[in-house]
């Protein structure tokens, strides 16, 4: 089979947070609402459809989001609630097909080349699958339609909310070249900046560059670039991902700088770390604390022990052993901390963990 016979389906749910909580509460419908913690460090995890309207968006302060939608309503949300409702609609994925590739709590990809109700065209199946969520969960999805997974994605954000949208082989370069570079998977704020840099604004110009020239400018991602230009994507939809890391972290209401608070705030971590590693029953060798100072600079530093890290007899020592090797002051205090255990055996073992809660597969890739 050719790589452009492939049949991927990109689905993503609407607001999906924010969403669950209109439906469940009806006091919320049609308000500007946020899903996340209400204080001084709170932070936007996900603003509805209304809220985004005065501006609001993920990964906003609560602060900043409030000033900008005075009448916001915060909610604090249960992750634990939105995870069981996402096993719902996996459930109606699976009916369709067992090759499914979760990216994040709310969205996934769905090779539906030989799905298991024999359906000719993928979109037929991403409109069923649309309509079922909407009817037994009284939610709604996006959905993109191509032949790999970059268009797929791409396609899903076109419409949205409620929207479904194809990418055909015959389409696709014409589609690319109109595309905004900041639309391109893997291109966050830093990429952009160095991609306008060398005069690319979309896909066109991105296609007129070599694959020497942009390999100079962006390393292994240069490759990945000049394929994407040209609707080249050949990743498989991969249905067991590996779990590289298990993490925990804190932002502080108020910056900390006393040496008692600093430890008594690693010991809760370490024991938050050792519930999520048991829960997940991940094994790891490498540990690694993260430190955000009130000034937002960041630093890591990582351990790799010989043996299994899994009680807070394995993880204690190991972390105070990383603390001493960080350096604060009420000049200089911590105003987060994180902590993750990391896989044996991969290539990376000392390189940070991933610290975003829900995971995307390309991250921007030089920050």
């Amino acid at each position: 089979m050719g790589s452009m016979d492939r049949k991927i389906i990109h689905i993503d749910m609407d607001a999906f947070f924010a969403s669950v909580e209109q439906r469940d509460n009806p006091d919320l419908r049609g308000k500007p609402i946020a899903v996340g913690y209400d204080g001084a460090r709170g932070v936007v995890s996900t603003a509805s459809y209304e809220a985004r309207k005065y501006g609001v968006h993920s990964a906003m302060s609560m602060l900043v989001a409030k000033r900008l939608c005075p009448q916001l309503i915060v909610v604090r949300g249960s992750h634990e609630h939105y995870s069981e409702v996402s096993s719902r609609i996996h459930a109606i994925f699976k009916e369709y097909t067992d090759i499914i590739e979760p990216i994040s709590i709310d969205e996934a990809f769905l090779d539906v080349t030989d799905n298991k109700c024999g359906i000719d065209l993928a979109i037929d199946i991403a409109k069923e699958i649309k309509q079922r969520i909407k009817d037994e969960l009284n939610l709604t999805a996006s959905a993109g339609i191509s032949y790999n997974k970059f268009l797929a994605k791409i396609a899903s954000e076109y419409r949205k909310p409620d929207g479904i949208c194809t990418i055909h082989p015959d389409m696709a370069l014409d589609f690319i070249a109109k595309l905004p570079i900041e639309s391109f998977w893997g291109v966050g704020p830093k990429t952009a900046r160095r991609m306008h840099h060398i005069g690319i604004f979309n896909g066109a110009q991105l296609r007129e560059c070599s694959l020497k020239h942009l390999s100079e400018v962006f390393g292994k991602a240069g490759p990945i670039f000049y394929d994407f230009a040209r609707g080249i994507d050949n990743r498989p939809v991969v249905v067991e991902r590996i779990r590289k890391s298990v993490g925990c972290e804190q932002t502080f209401l108020q910056d900390i700088s006393i040496k008692s608070a600093v430890l008594i705030e690693l010991y809760h971590s370490v024991l938050e770390l050792c519930e999520r590693i048991n829960k997940d029953d991940f094994e790891g060798k490498t540990l690694t604390l993260k430190i955000k100072y009130g000034d937002f600079q960041q630093i890591t530093r990582s351990i790799t022990d010989r043996k299994i890290l899994k009680t807070k007899d394995d993880i204690l020592p190991l972390a105070k052993k990383l603390l001493k090797q960080i350096t604060y002051s009420a000049e200089h205090p911590i105003r987060l901390m994180g902590l993750s255990v990391s896989n044996p055996g991969t290539d990376d073992e000392l390189s940070a963990p991933e610290w975003i809660q829900l995971e995307l597969e390309f991250k921007d890739w030089d920050e």
